[in-house]
């Protein structure tokens, strides 16, 4: 089908580059912040943008999303804010690609159906649940294909070509690279590993390939986007977030913008 996603990566290849996916957690430092952090995305070139669920026990984010987890349950956010505030940026952003990130606790609550609906009713394109290996997907999978929200499964350096196609059973959107064997922002992945990893998928998939987990600067951003078709920054932006509070929101900007420059430059030198 046509969505907001796959015209965002249809048009970043013809662009010849990478698509900037960007990460932060709703309501850090609280639900009136995190509007124009949103923005600030938009602003410095994401082209995609993953909206973190707080959750009190992340299995996956490392210290910097932990931290932001725990700034943004200490100041009251609800999921229903969580949908607030995607449906506030579906109406500002009509055309930006918005994913929710988080654990099936929150997504389950109120039951699946549920969940996918209200995914539906803000403009949501995909969701990506941590926590629900392909092999347990009884209910969150099936009820947002059925709403016709993308579900984005994630392969990691453990995920074997036994195990592959299970990770690939209904998951649509694009797929997401965990580039290390740990969690989100502690360290980074080799090149070469990253490089291989994306052609084993590639050879499995005709979805597009995100890589995330440890990009924090714009070289490492570009080195990866010459092999992948989207490249995820989280804690460096959640960092920020932490560091500038209420006022973070230009600086979010300025790293963005500087992600994006360097993906668009380093397309220009592949072309030339």
């Amino acid at each position: 089908m046509t969505d907001r996603l796959s015209t965002r990566f249809a048009a970043c290849k013809a662009q010849a580059r990478a698509a900037l996916i960007t990460f932060v957690t709703a309501g850090d430092p609280d639900v009136t912040a995190t509007p124009a952090i949103l923005d600030a995305l938009v602003a410095g070139g994401a082209d995609i943008i993953e909206l973190g669920m707080p959750f009190t026990d992340p299995m996956a984010d490392g210290p910097a999303i932990e931290l932001a987890n725990l700034r943004s349950l200490g100041s009251g956010t609800r999921t229903s804010d969580v949908f607030a505030l995607a449906t506030e940026f579906r109406a500002r952003h009509a055309d930006t690609p918005l994913v929710l990130m988080g654990y099936a606790n929150p997504m389950l609550a109120r039951g699946p159906d549920w969940f996918a609906g209200q995914c539906t009713a803000a403009g949501v394109d995909g969701v990506i649940c941590v926590d629900v290996p392909p092999e347990e997907d009884a209910e969150i999978g099936p009820a947002l294909r059925a709403a016709g929200v993308h579900l984005v499964r994630l392969a990691t350096p453990t995920t074997d070509a036994q195990r592959l196609p299970a990770v690939l059973q209904g998951a649509s959107g694009f797929l997401y690279h965990v580039a290390v064997a740990g969690v989100t922002g502690k360290q980074q992945a080799a090149q070469a590993s990253i490089e291989i990893a994306v052609a084993r998928l590639k050879a499995a998939t005709d979805l597009p390939i995100a890589v995330g987990f440890g990009v924090r600067s714009p070289e490492q951003a570009a080195a990866i986007g010459r092999v992948a078709d989207g490249v995820v920054v989280g804690s460096a932006i959640v960092d920020i977030v932490g560091s500038h509070g209420d006022a973070a929101a230009p600086f979010v900007q300025d790293f963005v913008a500087a992600l994006r420059g360097a993906l668009t430059t380093q397309a220009q030198e592949t072309a030339a």
